[in-house]
């Protein structure tokens, strides 16, 4: 981990999530890449109008000089911190940053339940989500630590879970996390008796790793809901962390279908991150 992205909005949230991407830096010696998101009409932007382009600079300028004052923390000392002040109007071009700057990671801050402010209004965070090829942490209160000794996995076992699962446990694995793989097996269609699913189980570690001994950590859910079960199955093995794989810009994957991987993050009190398929 070289490269760590907080968008920030100047909320307490997004200082939570760059306390927690100062701790990461720390612990890995990483840089950590500020990125203030200007959003400015494409009109203002592109104005030939002298008082146009005038009111574009002075915002900019505006911006610049608070996001400075934002950065001075005493939790940034002795970390490597490059501001950027990038004039996008959607926070799918979060994606693209990571992409040119080589980033390894995303972390951001939400509100959960109540509702995300600023730039983080409604599907912002899930458009992240979606769009990004790297991880993205989402975090809504302030970590008093990032050691995620234990780890909720959600998974379904199919073949395309495969690429998450595998970059997630190379993340984890480089934490120090024990990592659980969480499947919910659900009422009605979505039924499997547990041998179905031990066959999955048995194919998906034999391709994977080529070793069943993960097998040890797969926990079986029975509840009416992904979210619910995944939600019940962290909180009884003690979980510091969720981590859910994601289809991306086609959506979510499989169980994860409509809305509920965007629910998981919203709901739950842990912090959670994903891992694109």
């Amino acid at each position: 981990m070289k490269k760590i992205i907080v968008p920030i909005d100047f909320s307490s949230h997004s200082e939570y999530a760059l306390k927690t991407a100062a701790k990461l830096a720390k612990k890995f010696n990483a840089e950590v890449l500020a990125l203030h998101m200007l959003e400015m009409s494409d009109i203002m932007l592109t104005a030939s109008d002298g008082l146009q382009n005038e009111k574009t600079v002075f915002f900019y300028k505006l911006a610049q000089k608070k996001f400075k004052s934002f950065l001075k923390q005493d939790f940034l000392k002795d970390i490597k911190v490059t501001p950027l002040v990038k004039h996008f109007r959607v926070f799918s071009e979060v994606n693209d940053v990571a992409i040119q700057q080589k980033a390894d990671i995303i972390i951001m801050g939400s509100h959960g339940t109540s509702g995300v402010k600023q730039y983080f209004v409604g599907s912002n965070t899930e458009r992240v989500v979606r769009n990004a090829e790297v991880p993205v942490l989402v975090v809504k209160q302030e970590l008093s630590n990032i050691n995620f000794d234990v780890v909720a996995f959600a998974c379904d076992f199919s073949e395309e879970a495969i690429t998450s699962y595998l970059n997630a446990k190379q993340l984890f694995h480089k934490i120090g996390s024990k990592m659980y793989l969480v499947h919910v097996n659900l009422p009605n269609t979505h039924f499997k008796s547990t041998l179905e699913i031990e066959r999955k189980v048995v194919n998906f570690f034999t391709k994977a790793d080529g070793n069943l001994d993960k097998m040890a950590d797969v926990c079986y859910v029975a509840d009416y809901t992904v979210e619910d079960g995944l939600l019940n199955c962290a909180n009884n093995i003690g979980s510091d962390i969720i981590g859910i794989p994601t289809h991306g810009r086609k959506g979510l994957s499989h169980f994860f279908e409509g809305s509920i991987g965007e629910d998981v993050a919203n709901h739950a009190t842990l912090p959670v991150i994903t891992f694109k398929i």
